[in-house]
């Protein structure tokens, strides 16, 4: 069974995993083209960080929602521990940020990933996600493949 509560990032396995998610995507991507926020703007106003844990208390993904404060969201920092993978860790975290976003009033949410991240897009089409043009930072990144799914 899987656990999904809304979390403070500064946590020893949060921040673990947050590393271990930019350690693979600056293995696929150049520098440049991996937009993923640090520690301190997971603090910031307006982000939500979502972490999955088992029965036993361990953290095995995490994911934060962004929200623009225009009914808009953005999800981020999608990551599952790789003791959480094949558990439906993901699905559990995106059903609870969705719900979030739904309550907080957002009504569309986008995304971004690479495209060498074929298990994720694959992910996020299954849960209703379309590939949409690049938006804000993403426009121009080769690196980038922006998607979003209507919430209302």
């Amino acid at each position: 069974m899987t656990i999904v509560t809304v979390e403070d990032p500064r946590q020893p396995e949060i921040e673990a995993m947050l590393h271990a998610g930019d350690a693979y995507a600056l293995s696929l991507y150049p520098a440049d083209s991996c937009y993923m926020l640090d520690l301190d703007e997971l603090r910031a106003e307006g982000v939500t960080v979502f972490v999955a844990r088992d029965v036993d208390g361990r953290a095995l993904g995490m994911a934060a929602l962004v929200d623009r404060g225009d009914t808009t969201g953005e999800l981020k920092r999608l990551y599952v521990d790789e003791a959480g993978r094949g558990q439906g860790v993901a699905t559990a975290v995106m059903d609870a940020l969705e719900a979030a976003a739904r309550a907080q009033g957002i009504r569309t949410l986008q995304l971004e990933t690479g495209p060498k991240q074929l298990a994720a897009i694959a992910l996020y089409e299954r849960r209703g996600y379309a590939h949409i043009e690049n938006f804000g930072p993403y426009v121009g990144d080769e690196f980038s493949v922006c998607m979003e799914k209507p919430l209302a």
